[in-house]
């Protein structure tokens, strides 16, 4: 797919490698002249100029572009190239890159993101999520904040121990979609059992949340936003 970044930094940078990497056609835009280094990222297209104009944006032709990625260290930035780029060219998938845990808030559909990655908040549920066994703690957040990816760890005499996939009471709007156990990655089928120290990784609206941490017994959610 055709992908465009605003933001060559070191984050911009790398998140083009890896996708050049598994075959996509990358474009990166830059305002600061220090930071166009063709020799970085050869395969990618470079543009410099601001990512916030939008006469730049209708010459880089970004209404061909999938998905863009506000990749900036500025979050002003970023949520203006992530509006061009939705309302402006129709971009399907808008991600934006969140430098301040406090200007989390806006990054949402009124500002065209699908997605808002906030590096701060990440590393926080993860280093939550490593030690917390029996809480329900968000990692990400998904569709303009309808949903969210959440882990929950298994604590080693749970009650679940033994019991299949199919007999949890989920509510409507949670979905169990990955378990991790002992360095596997389980696709969970209706008949696999459940064992202790499993984390189980689920996709849940907001509103369900509570339901299912009652449903496994879990004790509280853990979420670190500061």
């Amino acid at each position: 797919m055709k992908v465009a970044i605003a933001g060559a930094g070191a984050v911009g940078r790398s998140i083009a490698q890896e996708l050049i990497r598994g075959g996509h056609e990358l474009m990166l835009l830059e305002r600061r002249i220090d930071h166009v280094d063709p020799a970085a990222v050869p395969a990618a297209t470079w543009v410099h100029g601001d990512a916030c104009e939008l006469e730049l944006l209708e010459e880089a032709r970004l209404q061909e572009y999938e998905v863009v990625i506000a990749a900036t260290g500025d979050d002003k930035a970023n949520l203006v190239f992530s509006l061009l780029a939705k309302t402006e060219f129709g971009v399907r998938r808008v991600v934006a890159r969140v430098n301040d845990p406090r200007n989390e808030w806006l990054f949402d559909n009124s500002w065209g993101v699908d997605v808002a990655v906030s590096t701060p908040r990440l590393l926080a549920s993860l280093a939550e999520e490593a030690v917390s066994v029996g809480d329900l703690v968000r990692l990400m957040t998904l569709r303009q904040g309808q949903a969210n990816l959440v882990e929950i760890t298994l604590p080693a005499d749970t009650p679940l121990a033994g019991k299949a996939v199919r007999t949890l009471k989920l509510p409507r709007d949670a979905a169990l979609v990955t378990i991790l156990r002992g360095g596997r990655v389980i696709v969970p089928q209706a008949d696999d059992p459940l064992e202790g120290e499993d984390e189980l990784l689920f996709v849940t609206s907001v509103e369900a949340e509570d339901e299912l941490r009652k449903s496994l017994g879990v004790n509280g959610i853990g979420e670190r936003v500061d």
